[in-house]
C-alpha cells in the first residue's frame, strides 16, 4: 500500500501585511505646464531635494528629479522619478507611479500611530520601484512597496510600506 500524496495547505485566513520602512519628504518647485491633449492636461513638477527618514532607510532626496502629472477629469496619474542618497552614500533610483483624486468617500484618513498618513476623502497612493547596486540596499530592489502620500504645492510626503 502506498502513502497518499501530500496535499497543499490552503489557508483562507492569509492576507498580506504592510510594514513601515521609511518616509520620503520631497521638496517641490512650482509646476511647469507642458500641454494639453484631448481631455488631458500634462504638467511637470521639479523635485528640488528632501529627506528620507525611517527605521530601514535614512538619507536625502537629491535635487534634479521630477513628477510628470497627467490630469484626466478629476484624476491625476503620477509618474515621478528621482534619486535618494542613503546616509552611507549609496544612490538609489526610484520610479514612483500612482494616482491622486479627491472626493473619494471610501478613503478614510489613515494614521500610523499619531501621524496622519493620508487625508480623508483623498486617494493618493503610489507603487514605487527602486534600483541600486549597493549591497546594503539591495533589499529595496527585491521588495514590493506601497506608498501612502499627502502633500501640497511645495512638498509631498510619502510613507513607504513593504509588502510581506
Amino acid at each position: 500500500m502506498t502513502a497518499p500524496e501530500p496535499q497543499p495547505v490552503v489557508r483562507s485566513d492569509f492576507a498580506p501585511a504592510l510594514d513601515f520602512a521609511f518616509e520620503v519628504r520631497a521638496f517641490l518647485a512650482p509646476s511647469v505646464h507642458i500641454g494639453h491633449g484631448a481631455g488631458e492636461t500634462t504638467t511637470y513638477v521639479p523635485v528640488t531635494g528632501g529627506t528620507v527618514e525611517g527605521p530601514r532607510l535614512r538619507g536625502t532626496v537629491l535635487p534634479g528629479g521630477g513628477d510628470w502629472c497627467d490630469k484626466r477629469g478629476d484624476v491625476y496619474q503620477l509618474d515621478a522619478r528621482y534619486l535618494l542618497q542613503a546616509d552611507d552614500g549609496a544612490v538609489i533610483d526610484i520610479t514612483n507611479r500612482g494616482y491622486y483624486h479627491e472626493d473619494d468617500p471610501t478613503s478614510p484618513a489613515q494614521y500610523d500611530g499619531a501621524l496622519q498618513v493620508s487625508e480623508a476623502g483623498v486617494y493618493y497612493r503610489t507603487s514605487p520601484v527602486f534600483r541600486t547596486d549597493a549591497p546594503a540596499h539591495l533589499w529595496l530592489a527585491r521588495t514590493v512597496f506601497v506608498g501612502l502620500a499627502r502633500g501640497d504645492d511645495s512638498e509631498v510626503a510619502i510613507r513607504f510600506y513593504s509588502l510581506t
